[in-house]
């Protein structure tokens, strides 16, 4: 196992991804992430404050509450072009290993600060090179989990938001307009 961190969050074609590097290798393995989860990363990165919790933080005030402390998060397994992550746990002594999608771990992780691990094979398979001088990668992700990010340049997680904000007004749903907007404020205010 590898022990890596967060190096990018991106918008790639519609879809965020995020980029785990470790400190020694050149490789960096990205992951396509739903919307919420890119969401969560981000506010936890930006250390942004929000009046309510999210389902990250929820689960985390669960964990502390039973005495439960996380030891590390590993990104064990490629199967199908899907990730699979686990979550290792210490309740009292005993080690516990659950099953997760890594975007879920990878929120706790950064919430518990505890270690995140790529299992070298899945590197192998999976990695792309960045390059230190303009941190883009100089290879396109693998044939994509999803689609090919050749023709969409990256954008912040905040112009992304501010991009759903747009769509929301425009597809007239103003609750989620609203919310997106709140959003826009707190992380603002954070930069």
């Amino acid at each position: 196992m590898i022990p890596v961190e967060i190096v990018n969050v991106a918008l790639l074609n519609k879809r965020f991804v995020i980029f785990l590097k470790g400190a020694t290798d050149k490789r960096a393995l990205p992951i396509f992430i739903d919307d919420q989860q890119a969401q969560s990363i981000v506010i936890q990165i930006n250390k942004v404050d929000i009046p309510r919790p999210l389902t990250h933080d929820l689960f985390k005030s669960v964990l502390d509450s039973l005495g439960c402390e996380m030891v590390r998060v590993e990104v064990s397994d490629l199967i199908d072009d899907t990730f699979y992550a686990r979550l290792v746990l210490d309740f009292k002594g005993k080690i516990l290993d659950f099953d997760a999608r890594p975007s879920d771990a990878i929120c706790l992780a950064l919430r518990f600060g505890a270690p995140m691990y790529v299992d070298e094979k899945i590197l192998d398979k999976a990695g792309i090179i960045i390059s230190e001088e303009t941190g883009e990668p100089q290879q396109q992700p693998p044939a994509e989990r999803e689609e090919t990010a050749s023709a969409a340049p990256e954008i912040s997680p905040l112009d992304a938001l501010k991009q759903k904000l747009d769509a929301a007004v425009e597809e007239e749903r103003y609750e989620d307009a609203a919310k997106l907007r709140d959003e826009l404020k707190k992380l603002t205010r954070s930069n």
